[in-house]
């Protein structure tokens, strides 16, 4: 039996290579940074990088990373236990208010990471007699927390308000007792802002609540870096906010969840991923609460993320590259075919400009790519030398 299962194993792995769809993941000997140093056979060597989540560049930021230093001095390294027994530091709480004042909200709740948190806020909410009406594109993280939920699911096309309005009214003409839109602020694989104002417009014509992942906005995008409500000029009118604390904001890890006080209440009482994780570590929760200070008057960061986005998109272009329209830091540069988007991004590595090929089942089939984002902490020069990569590279395998 384990050798039969084995052997089942290992032929699901080989037909993923003959498909050239295996993911590698390369070792870094640095901190995050617009440059880094990646191990490989020869050892290690420079590299600009192109696919951090890293928008303001804080993720070596000497102001969090003495926070989380003096964190380790005061509070310890670990807490060895969930929040309701004996995992909850003041650190916790004071970054759970934080949040909730940075975003307008009455509180917020931490999670280990916004998948969990992602995970772990619709099944507390939304019962049998319930309706999710969820964005076709929606990340990973919210369709497996649908799947958790007994509510009904219904799916419309990406940003298509036509098929969500349809979505709602069927819903609705199926007896549905509530209703929750849900969908991405920006969508990761494609840098496409959500239609946030059509989609509340929406919601408040068939009754029903706003959910927004602002994973890939928060800190970087909109007023005061408030994410795709304050850049939609929604504002409150999105009544479920999660997120991330392992991108724009510092970059570690943990997620949250940002919402009116009887969502947090109920969801401190019920959700799984919350009740049963260990609590942030002291350090990450002190080095997030110094993020969020910086995001929140970093103006110029993002000014500066936001001139390198339209450069870098401007130059791709320009050398012939098929690209997808957006105004956000992620440029994805399409391949289409899973082998050619791995040699495109093999053949940047080999140029010193870091990058990662997506395909299946990431993307759909037929959609790989090379997704390129950008950092405030990147340079003109770090700019300029990875369009040239780009543009010999792209010439070199005949993509332009």
């Amino acid at each position: 039996m384990v050798q039969a299962f084995l052997d089942h194993v290992r032929a699901a792995l080989a037909a993923i290579d003959a498909e050239g769809l295996r993911k590698s993941e390369r070792l870094i000997a640095s901190p995050q940074g617009a440059r880094i140093r990646i191990v490989e056979d020869g050892g290690p060597r420079e590299a600009v990088n192109l696919c951090s989540n890293n928008y303001l560049g804080l993720a070596n930021h000497p102001a969090v990373i003495e926070a989380a230093h003096r964190a380790l001095d005061e509070f310890g390294f670990g807490m060895a236990s969930v929040r309701f027994i004996c995992g909850t530091q003041t650190l916790h709480r004071a970054l759970e208010q934080r949040i909730a004042r940075w975003l307008g909200r009455d509180d917020a709740i931490l999670f280990a990471a916004c998948f969990d948190a992602n995970g772990g806020v619709f099944e507390p909410l939304l019962g049998e007699e319930d309706a999710i009406i969820s964005d076709a594109l929606n990340h990973a993280s919210i369709i497996d927390g649908v799947r958790l939920c007994k509510a009904r699911r219904y799916r419309y096309a990406n940003n298509d308000m036509a098929d969500l309005a349809a979505r709602l009214a069927e819903a609705s003409a199926n007896g549905a007792r509530f209703k929750l839109i849900a969908t991405d602020g920006v969508f990761s694989m494609d840098g496409v802002v959500a239609n946030l104002s059509a989609i509340c417009d929406l919601a408040e014509r068939h009754d029903a609540l706003v959910m927004v992942d602002d994973c890939h906005a928060a800190g970087h995008l909109g007023e005061r870096g408030g994410g795709t409500p304050a850049l939609s000029g929604v504002g409150n009118r999105v009544g479920i906010l999660t997120g991330t604390l392992g991108k724009t904001l510092g970059g570690a890890m943990g997620g949250y969840v940002a919402a009116a006080q009887p969502i947090i209440d109920l969801l401190r009482q019920r959700a799984r991923p919350y009740l049963f994780s260990n609590s942030l570590a002291p350090a990450v929760a002190a080095g997030a609460l110094a993020a969020i200070d910086i995001a929140e008057k970093a103006d110029d960061l993002r000014a500066r993320l936001a001139a390198h986005a339209r450069r870098f998109r401007d130059g791709l272009a320009a050398a012939g590259f098929d690209l997808l329209p957006g105004a956000t830091p992620i440029i994805p540069v399409m391949l289409h075919d899973a082998p050619r988007a791995s040699a495109v991004a093999k053949a940047l590595r080999e140029r010193g400009v870091h990058v990662a090929a997506f395909s299946y089942p990431v993307v759909p089939k037929g959609k790989a790519r090379i997704r390129t984002q950008m950092s405030a902490a990147l340079t003109a020069a770090d700019l300029a030398f990875a369009l040239a990569a780009f543009e010999d590279a792209g010439k070199t395998l005949g993509i332009i």
